[in-house]
């Protein structure tokens, strides 16, 4: 049954990873999940009250670099708050309309059509603002994977 145990493990940290690839996916959901399984499968000892506090800690750095990255890209080539929500719905629906090429061009476009029409800006300064989105969301990217290498290298670390 080991095997089996840290399939399922192993899976839910395969599927935080994924969630960089389909944003709509709950990746820190998925490890915390690889936490629990461990936990309901061998045991809760562990998990000391400060290893819980470095992945509680490490958990919430996902959540600020996901919302700043995006924020930061697209406030740093000009976009307004239309192009921050037009890149967000365009990362989460990007990826489901056009396959593997959404991840990059949902950002791109949502951020890029919202400063054309509601944020009346030129041709330009509007692919600026959808390149800067493109930018902080691939930064955000690179920081949530090592963040996410981090967490489960120390998971490791503490259970093995």
């Amino acid at each position: 049954m080991d095997y089996v145990y840290w399939i399922l493990i192993g899976l839910s940290f395969v599927l935080a990873f994924a969630a960089l690839i389909f944003p709509i996916l709950p990746g820190a959901l998925f490890l915390a999940l690889g936490f629990v399984l461990y936990g309901i499968f061998y045991s809760f000892q562990p998990f000391t009250p400060f290893f819980i506090g470095v992945e509680v800690f490490l958990l919430a750095t996902l959540f600020v670099v996901d919302y700043f990255s995006n924020l930061y890209g697209v406030k740093k080539r000009g976009g307004s708050k239309a192009a921050i929500w037009g890149s967000t719905i365009g990362l989460l629906l990007g990826p489901f309309v056009i396959p593997v090429a959404g991840i990059i061009a949902g950002p791109f476009l949502g951020a890029f059509i919202a400063e054309m029409i509601i944020g009346r800006k030129s041709i330009g300064e509007a692919v600026k603002v959808g390149f800067g989105s493109v930018l902080g969301f691939l930064g955000g990217t690179v920081a949530k994977i090592i963040i996410q290498v981090i967490m489960i290298g120390y998971f490791l670390f503490v259970v093995l």
